[in-house]
This record gives structure tokens, sequence and C-alpha cells, in this order.
């Protein structure tokens, strides 16, 4: 693993903020790894943080770094990638973040970063500092992403009330409580694949930003980048996120060990294929969408719409009050630091 030598204090300051919206990122979005499986007591809460840790550090074995590459070149002209831009998107995002998760509201982690990036970019050079094509593709999926949750997880549900129609309740709740540990298994693996590149992505355009990066001038995430950000998001889902738990575990429908099942697989084929296209989607969007999808698969009226409705009104609000957040600290601070 690379060492930290040769690298300025306020870039060795910069890495470990950034690894501490990577860890913030984890801690708020451990709700999306395991609100199913705790809500249907398949696993006790701290068992089930452990198990989603450790899929969510091991990601970086199945995905390449598309999502990443998104990030740190595909949103902000490379051109403008400067410490205090940097600095100013991460106290966006962080702040944003530490006022939805005291709110125990299921924001998006990653709309946030995003918003932030691009609100510290507008401050610093206005709209023209904007790859529009990459930040479009960004907002597709603010819709994209959910829909495609619930409507995989909704046909999932129906797929296998028919497989296991001559199955007693208990019967088919005994097969999906060990399901389950799969279903979870694979959505932990899309969380920490899709989510903890978007800090890589932050991280690897500061060194080239510094002169760090390969000589050919492609785009390029270290390995110790890489470890270090899978590191840190599998320690902040270890820390849990509770109040956010349950309000997706619980708030939004009560869940069978079935339906849990099919909102992680469903939400886990979401971000798979978001992985793999270099699409920077919110994970808390997605499983939401599916948590949705399942209810309504079992009747309209078992989903709590007003519970839903807020969660969709802080998916709307949090890009622009994250980039209104990382604007005022470019101002303020941001516009210092170069």
């Amino acid at each position: 693993m690379e060492l930290l030598t040769g690298y300025g204090p306020l870039l060795i300051f910069l890495i470990f903020v950034a690894l501490a919206f990577d860890f913030l990122n984890g801690l708020h979005d451990a709700a999306n790894s395991i609100a199913t499986i705790v809500a249907t007591r398949v696993l006790p809460p701290f068992a089930a943080v452990a198990w989603a840790a450790f899929f969510n550090f091991i990601a970086f074995l199945f995905f390449g770094l598309h999502v990443a590459k998104t990030v740190g070149a595909g949103l902000v002209m490379p051109d403008l990638i400067s410490d205090g831009l940097i600095f100013s998107a991460l106290i966006g995002a962080i702040g944003w973040n530490l006022l939805t998760w005291w709110a125990a509201i299921p924001s998006s982690s990653s709309h946030a970063l995003i918003g932030g990036l691009v609100g510290a970019g507008v401050a610093k050079a206005g709209m023209g500092a904007i790859m529009w094509g990459g930040l479009s593709k960004t907002l597709f999926a603010i819709v994209l992403s959910p829909a495609t949750g619930f409507i995989l997880a909704l046909f999932l549900v129906l797929i296998v009330s028919w497989l296991f129609v001559r199955l007693t309740p208990f019967a088919v709740d005994g097969v999906f409580r060990k399901l389950q540990f799969v279903s979870a298994s694979l959505y932990s693996l899309g969380h920490g694949g899709n989510d903890a590149q978007k800090t890589m992505g932050i991280i690897a355009a500061l060194l080239i930003a510094h002169g760090m990066g390969p000589a050919s001038g492609e785009f390029h995430v270290p390995l110790w980048v890489v470890l270090s950000c899978q590191a840190a998001m599998g320690l902040g889902t270890l820390f849990g996120g509770w109040r956010i738990v349950h309000t997706m575990g619980s708030r939004i429908t009560r869940l069978t060990p079935m339906q849990g099942f099919c909102a992680e697989t469903g939400g886990a084929m979401t971000l798979f294929a978001a992985t793999s296209l270099g699409v920077p989607v919110s994970t808390t969007h997605t499983i939401t969408g599916a948590i949705v999808g399942v209810g309504a698969a079992k009747r309209v009226s078992a989903v709590r719409w007003g519970v839903a409705k807020e969660i969709v009104t802080a998916w709307v609000i949090t890009l622009p009050a994250a980039a209104i957040i990382s604007a005022l600290a470019y101002w303020a601070a941001g516009r210092f630091m170069g």
C-alpha cells in the first residue's frame, strides 16, 4: 500500500476529509444494506451490520472502477479541480448528510456528493464548470434507479408468490429466511461497489490535480485509494445508522422475509447494472423504490405513502441543498485554498 510520504499537509488533510465522508456514507447508508434483514428479524442488528460491512469491503474484487471515473473526471471540468473545490464539495456533502442523519431522513449520500461538486464548481467558474453529459446521466439515474428497483422487486414478488403458491406461509417464511442471507450479501456488494467508488474518484482527482497521476495523464485510482475507501465504507456500515434503519425497515411498509428477499434482489440487480455502466446511482433511492415495490405488490394500502412522500421530497432537495452548502463553503473558505 502506497504511503502518504511526499504529500503536503493540505493534501493529506483533504484525503482524510474524503475518507471521513466515505465513513459517514457507510454509516448513513447502513440502512440500505441491512434494513430489510433487520426488519424481518432474520439477523439481529449488530450481526446484520457486520455482515453488510464485510461485503461492502470486498466489493472492489467484483467491480471495475467506472463509477470512480465518472465522479472524478466526468462531472466538473478536470482543469478546475483544486483543493478548495474538493474541500467545499466534501463540506457540502458531509453537512447535508449530518443534517439528514440527525433527522432520520434516508437521503442520498451519492447525490449529496454530486451536488457538492456541482455547487463548488459553479461557485468557482460558473455554469461552464459543469460537464453536462456526466451530470445529465446522473440526473437521469435519480428517476431511473428507484423506478427500476420498484419494477424488479414488484415482479420478483409476483414470480416468487406463483412459484411457492403450494407451500404454507410457515414453509415459505423458512425458505426465505435463509435466502435473505444471499440477497443481503448481493445488495451490500452493490452498495460497496457503487458508493465507495465515488470517494475513490474524489481522491484520485485530487492526486491528479497535484501532479501525482500516471505519466500518461489517464484517470487512475491507486490500489491504496481503493482499499482505504472500501475500508472506510465498511467501518461506517459497521457503526450503523439505526435511526434511518427504522425508517427504511418498518415505516414504509411491513416486510416478510420473502418480501425482504425480493426487495434486496431487485435493488442489487439495479446496482450491479448501474455500476457496470459507470453510473453513480443512489443506493438509498434504489432500495426505497424496491421496498415500495414489494409493498405495492401486496396491496397499495400496504405502503405508507405519507412516509414515501417525505423520502421523495428529501431526494428532490438533496442535490440542490448540498450544492448550496458547498457553494457557500467555497465562497467562505475554499477559494483561499487554491
